[in-house]
C-alpha cells in the first residue's frame, strides 16, 4: 500500500523539478536558482526568502519602510521548526527510549556547534552575506544561518518538504544517530566556562525530589546566574537534572537579550551591596574592640553570664544553618 504511494510522490517531485528546470531557462537569475538547487535538491519557488535567510544583521540593510532586512526572524522560525523535525526523527528512530534520552539526543543535533559544522558541510558558509567575519564574537553566524535556511524552506515549501530535506540532505549523509546518542555533551561545563569568561556567578540548587509513575526517583534542579533563575531541569539523577537545567540556561543566554540584561543588573546590584557592607564591617570592628577590652576587665561571673546555655546554642545553630543546598561547581 505504501510503496505505490511513495513512488507516486517521488515521481511528482521529479516532474515538478523538471517543470521548474524548464522555467529556469527563461530566468536571468538562473545561477542563483542552480546554486540553491545543489543544496536543496529542488528549485526554490520564492528565491528571495532563501537569500534573506543568508543575510546577516551586520549588513544593516533596511526596507523602504525602514525595517531591518536580515535573517533574524527566519532564524526564530527555523529554530522551532528544526526542533520539531529533529524531535520527530529521533522519536521514530529510538523506539521505546525515555524522554530524557530523546531530549539529550535532539539537543546534540540542534546545538550551535553541530549546526555550525552542518552549515559548512552543505556550503551555506560561502553564501552568507555579512559585514563581519565569523569570529568568537559572532561564532554562531553559520548555525544561525542554517536555522534561518530551515525557516525559508518551511515558508517556501511547507513542513513535509522541510522534513525531507533534513532527513535526506542532513541526517543521512552527515549524522550517525546511534553514535551521536552515545556522545557525552557536558552542558554544565559549557555554562561554567561561559560564567568564568564573563565573570558571573553560577550555582545549581536541588529544588525538588519526587517519584514518577513507576516509583523511580526524579530530581529537579534550578540553575541561578547571579542569583537570577536561568532555568530548571529534571532527570533520574542529580547530574542529569543539572545538565538539563544548564542546557536550558545556555539556550536562554543565547536567545534572550532581556535575560542577559537582568543578569548584568543583578551583578551590579550585588557588587554595590558588597561595596557598601565593607566599610560598615570595618567601623563595627573598630568600635567593638575597646568594648571587648572593657568587658575583659569585668568579673568572671559577668563573662559566664554572656555564654549561651545549651538551648540557646541549639537555637543559634538552627538559625544560622538554613539548610540551603550547597553550590555545585
Amino acid at each position: 500500500m505504501h510503496v505505490p504511494f511513495l513512488r507516486n510522490t517521488q515521481n511528482n517531485v521529479v516532474l515538478r523539478n523538471k517543470i521548474d528546470e524548464i522555467r529556469l531557462l527563461f530566468r536571468k537569475d538562473r545561477e542563483s536558482y542552480l546554486c540553491f538547487y545543489r543544496i536543496l535538491g529542488f528549485y526554490p519557488h520564492d528565491i528571495r526568502v532563501y537569500e534573506q535567510a543568508l543575510l546577516h544583521k551586520s549588513t544593516s540593510l533596511r526596507s523602504e519602510k525602514g525595517r531591518p532586512i536580515n535573517n533574524e526572524r527566519l532564524e526564530f522560525l527555523g529554530d522551532a521548526i528544526l526542533d520539531a523535525i529533529v524531535a520527530d526523527i529521533v522519536y521514530q528512530h529510538f523506539d521505546g527510549k525515555r524522554e530524557g534520552f530523546l531530549t539529550n539526543t535532539r539537543s546534540k543535533i540542534v546545538q550551535r556547534e553541530t549546526l555550525n559544522k552542518l552549515a559548512v558541510e552543505i556550503g551555506l558558509d560561502k553564501l552568507i552575506k555579512s559585514a563581519a567575519r565569523s569570529s568568537s564574537h559572532n561564532s554562531y553566524m553559520y548555525g544561525n544561518a542554517f536555522e534561518a535556511f530551515i525557516g525559508a524552506i518551511y515558508i517556501d515549501r511547507g513542513y513535509k518538504r522541510c522534513k525531507a530535506f533534513v532527513e535526506e540532505k542532513i541526517i543521512t549523509p552527515y549524522i550517525d544517530l546511534d553514535k551521536l546518542s552515545r556522545k557525552e555533551v557536558n552542558f554544565k561545563s559549557k555554562l561554567i566556562e561561559w560564567s568564568q569568561k564573563n565573570k558571573v556567578e553560577v550555582s545549581f540548587e536541588l529544588i525538588e525530589q519526587f517519584l514518577d509513575k513507576e516509583s523511580n526517583p526524579v530530581f529537579q534542579t534550578e540553575v541561578l546566574v547571579e542569583r537570577v533563575s536561568a532555568g530548571t531541569g529534571a532527570g533520574y539523577s542529580k547530574k542529569e537534572s543539572q545538565q538539563n537545567a544548564a542546557q536550558m540556561a545556555l539556550k536562554k543566554i543565547k536567545s534572550n537579550p532581556d535575560f542577559l540584561a537582568s543578569i548584568e543588573e543583578a551583578k551590579a546590584l550585588l557588587n554595590a551591596v558588597a561595596e557598601e557592607e565593607i566599610p560598615v564591617v570595618a567601623e563595627a570592628t573598630q568600635e567593638e574592640q575597646p568594648r571587648e577590652e572593657i568587658e575583659r576587665d569585668g568579673s568572671i561571673e559577668e563573662e559566664i553570664k554572656e555564654i549561651p546555655d545549651k538551648e540557646e546554642t541549639s537555637s543559634i545553630l538552627t538559625e544560622t544553618n538554613p539548610h540551603s543546598p550547597a553550590l555545585n561547581n
